[in-house]
């Protein structure tokens, strides 16, 4: 077992002597908190750098003393990897001052940002040139582009544009003991070996802090559209998503399956926010579409909502005729999960499941925690990836305390059921802290010991986020 030491005063005055003198700092409450509120953080301080070669330096002094690190984004994850509640006292480190754009290249669909630097804010840069980083989640206002790296963020458009790995050719890190890892390319082909970029991607701040990246950029859609389809079914969805792609090919950027929990959840706790149907339907598919020049996606939502119909694959629908018609109807899938937590979950989860399995898993989920007992479900996600948030919420009238004892059963049977549709129990959210144990229990033992292997040589002392993914010690 490696021996950590807390960031003592002694240690902190060195660091400090090797800074600029506003780098360290107490950290505020909210450095200490996560989302859901299920962890409270630790620290003995904060350093806020504004260059790589400050990053070095924290993580050269944090190797020499065994001071354990955590590396914190923008504090949005949900799985605990950002707060540290046990073992030496750490030290925060936030990439929040390097949020800088370095350079933006049309042609070539790059840009270069900052681990610091703001998603929306990318998002912004890339549309000022007239190109689009399609990486969207709810959380994009605070959500700090080396986050999402380091968590291999999902969202809305995956279906499409793929995982923020797949949005990524390069990157700058620093490595545990201080070294800087200057692979920053722009190529597409860099067949040189290992994958350091892939391999520092999703890692979750364990195995180095990513300080740059270069990012892939699209074409802007020139035309886009919205469409909300009432379906019989999960299996129905399946056949439209199908039809969909037969009918409009690449061209769907977003398939996502509604359930009427959620938009029940929405009317009793968010009234203000509209919706397109008198009575919530039992399930329901928000389809956006991004279509090049000469493509008319209206029309093409038209063709697919007449074929559907032809193949009892729908049986109403919405399609939005403008662009506040379209936000209106992204508006009321976003503001699911914040319904969510005004009604207070007993367990949340992330999973995702081959896609020709969803049906079966969630006829046998729902059957398998009735057994225990009364309970609503609010099962929503991104149906085109297989990525679906199958949340478990109290019996109307009742509170989530009344379930405590059940929170741990209700949990496995889910990831059980994952597990037993060769699914994922983490599809977007990843390990953190609060899924170390799943890991260990559903992970291929051959590819946990090569993670604790490639742990081990990259930080052979375990400062680098003790705790997160791997179990510390």
């Amino acid at each position: 077992m490696t021996h950590l030491n807390a960031a003592s005063s002694a240690f902190l005055e060195s660091l400090a002597a090797d800074l600029p003198a506003d780098s360290l700092r107490q950290p505020e409450p909210r450095y200490l908190e996560e989302p859901r509120g299920r962890h409270q953080g630790q620290a003995a301080a904060i350093a806020l750098p504004r260059s790589v070669q400050e990053v070095s330096s924290i993580l050269r002094h944090a190797h020499h003393a065994r001071v354990p690190v955590v590396p914190y984004g923008g504090g949005t994850g949900l799985v605990g990897g950002q707060v540290s509640s046990e073992g030496p006292l750490p030290l925060l480190l936030s990439l929040e001052r390097m949020k800088a754009i370095r350079g933006i290249y049309p042609q070539e669909n790059v840009l270069i940002a900052e681990a610091g630097a703001i998603l929306a804010d990318v998002q912004a840069a890339a549309e000022g040139a007239n190109r689009l980083f399609p990486l969207s989640l709810a959380a994009e206002g605070t959500a700090q582009i080396g986050g999402n790296l380091a968590t291999n963020a999902g969202g809305v458009n995956v279906l499409r544009y793929g995982n923020t790995r797949d949005l990524c050719l390069g990157l700058e890190a620093v490595l545990p003991n201080g070294e800087i890892w200057n692979g920053l390319t722009r190529l597409r082909k860099d067949n040189t070996g290992y994958d350091l970029r892939n391999l520092l991607i999703g890692s979750e701040g364990t195995l180095g802090v990513i300080t740059a990246a270069a990012l892939k950029l699209a074409p802007r859609p020139r035309h886009q559209g919205t469409a909300l389809l009432v379906v019989p079914s999960p299996e129905a969805a399946i056949d439209l998503l199908a039809l969909a792609r037969d009918l409009i090919g690449e061209g769907i950027s977003a398939f996502e399956l509604i359930h009427k929990q959620g938009l029940q959840f929405v009317t009793d706790h968010l009234p203000d926010i509209r919706q397109p149907f008198d009575t919530a339907p039992e399930w329901c598919v928000l389809l956006d579409l991004g279509l090049p020049e000469g493509r008319d996606p209206e029309a093409d939502l038209v063709t697919l909502f007449e074929q559907a119909m032809e193949r009892d694959l729908v049986s109403d629908g919405v399609i939005a005729q403008s662009l506040t018609q379209s936000q209106e109807i992204w508006s009321l899938r976003e503001h699911i999960p914040e319904a969510n937590k005004h009604v207070g979950s007993i367990a949340s989860h992330d999973i995702s499941v081959p896609i020709s399995l969803i049906p079966d898993f969630i006829t046998r989920a729902g059957g398998a925690l009735a057994q225990l007992g009364d309970m609503r479900i609010n099962c929503f996600g991104h149906l085109g990836d297989g990525n679906l948030h199958y949340n478990v919420f109290p019996a109307k009238g009742r509170s989530r305390d009344d379930y405590a004892p059940l929170r741990g059963e209700i949990s496995r049977v889910v990831h059980d059921l994952v597990a037993d549709c060769e699914g994922s129990f983490s599809a977007e959210h990843g390990v953190g802290r609060l899924k170390v144990g799943e890991l260990e229990r559903y992970g291929d033992p051959v590819k946990l010991a090569a993670m604790r292997a490639i742990k081990q040589a990259l930080d052979p002392l375990g400062i680098l986020n003790p705790g997160a993914v791997l179990r510390a010690g």
